[in-house]
């Protein structure tokens, strides 16, 4: 009996003995010649707010529509036919022809700076720190585009006579709400970031982007109210000018991005972050409306819009 005692009390001592090396004991990836208990991955939450400075070619849209002009035979000078018109139909005027008003080039290009504000979600991969993945929401705030002339240039008219022309005049808005996803290089060694150190990145992605335009238009030269097509997108006055519509349009675009910046541990699990994040759009829209938003027409555009935003935020990995 004591022997059985005894051989048991060595068979427990050689189970316990060889146990300790178990896995279960030791969670983690194997390194080699032991085992870690760190792969790494880690849980991203990451808010941001600054500036966003957006710089983009505004292109006329307006197509085949047609301004009417009455020159001076005296003088010389060419007017709009409603100017000459609202002159009382002065004498001396002979009919100069009509101008594509699509051919206009805009006054000014678009570049304004917004407030911008974002959140992200997502993760660093396992055995590769270095690299993290994150969904994305970047709201760019409304900024303004207002422009009298919109559209400014010489326009060569159907009798052959040239003209000086102006049209239109805008007070306009934009807004965006870009979707995306971002992958990220930290530029650092080991498993765990280091604290209380500088660490650069660099990143790549794309999103999907919708931008809000709000346009009011008005007839400030006097071309627009002859055409009579244009009367269904506002009411012509008493005098005969045309009270545009205020006019709300979206756009989508595919948006490829970019960043730049770095980070700094406060601790292990919380990090400063500064950054460059660079967004392109190819083409953003302000359209006409009706009344009962049934009919659009384009007017002007925003082609090839560039995005930059300088922000500055708080990242936390867990």
């Amino acid at each position: 009996m004591r022997k059985s005692v005894f051989s048991f009390m060595f068979l427990s001592a050689l189970v316990a003995t060889t146990s300790a090396d178990a896995n279960w004991q030791y969670p983690g990836r194997y390194t080699r010649d032991s085992w870690a208990g760190d792969d790494g991955m880690r849980f991203v939450i990451s808010v941001r707010g600054g500036a966003s400075y957006g710089r983009a070619k505004i292109q006329n849209e307006i197509g085949g529509l047609t301004g009417q002009y009455m020159r001076d035979v005296s003088s010389g000078e060419i007017v709009t036919k409603a100017w000459y018109e609202a002159s009382g139909q002065p004498s001396g005027f002979e009919y100069a022809g009509y101008g594509r008003l699509g051919d206009l080039p805009a006054a000014n290009n678009y570049s304004e700076v917004a407030f911008t504000a974002g959140v992200s979600l997502g993760l660093t991969m396992p055995d590769a720190p270095q690299w993290r993945v994150e969904f994305g929401f970047d709201h760019i705030a409304e900024a303004d585009y207002n422009q009298n002339p919109l559209f400014d240039g010489t326009l060569t008219l159907s009798s052959g006579y040239m003209v000086e022309a102006q049209s239109g005049g805008v007070q306009s808005t934009l807004s965006s709400d870009i979707y995306g996803v971002m992958a990220f290089y930290d530029f650092f060694d080991g498993i765990r970031k280091p604290t209380r150190q500088f660490i650069p990145y660099v990143g790549v992605g794309a999103g999907y982007a919708n931008t809000k335009t709000v346009l009011q238009l008005t007839d400030s030269y006097g071309d627009l109210s002859d055409v009579y097509e244009l009367q269904n997108f506002g009411i012509v006055d008493d005098a005969g000018v045309i009270q545009f519509n205020k006019a709300e349009t979206n756009t989508s675009n595919l948006v490829p991005m970019l960043a730049v910046g770095g980070s700094y541990g406060v601790n292990e699990r919380l990090f400063l972050d500064v950054g460059l994040r660079g967004m392109y759009m190819q083409k953003i829209k302000w359209q006409l409306t009706s009344s009962d938003d049934e009919l659009r027409r384009d007017w002007f555009s925003a082609d090839k819009m560039v995005y930059v935003n300088a922000t500055v935020g708080l990242r936390v990995e867990f």
